[in-house]
């Protein structure tokens, strides 16, 4: 009786493990078909920017406010929060703009504009 406990844990043990290397293969494989077939979308432009952007600065980024196409990848406005305040009108806000190249990776960044979430750009005279 215990033998077949001691069984049946090996063998889920065993699917487990094929499991995750059939996962592990699964994702590499993907990510070499996707970069090597297609040319990234936008959206994963988008989602990979902002997360390399919170990971080397350690902060939030919000939202992107604007993106386009260059010769070597991409160009992004990202606003990113700085500081969180209450009211939250209060929080401080600041814009980036990040360039990634043709795979998603970040190549650089640079704080060009800090701001209050509650106050709206005053048009230029």
């Amino acid at each position: 009786m215990g033998r077949t406990s001691e069984n049946s844990a090996d063998t889920k043990k065993t699917s487990d493990t094929k499991s995750a290397e059939g996962a592990e293969e699964s994702e590499t494989n993907g990510s070499d078909r996707e970069r090597g077939s297609r040319p990234l979308r936008a959206v994963e432009v988008l989602r990979a920017a902002g997360a390399q952007l919170a990971e080397l600065t350690g902060m939030t980024a919000e939202s992107v406010s604007s993106f386009s196409r260059t010769e070597d990848g991409w160009q992004l406005v990202v606003e990113v929060l700085e500081l969180a305040r209450v009211p939250d009108t209060a929080s401080l806000l600041a814009s980036y703009e990040v360039e990634v190249d043709r795979d998603g990776e970040l190549i650089s960044y640079r704080r060009t504009r800090r701001y209050e979430r509650g106050r709206a750009d005053r048009p230029s005279s």
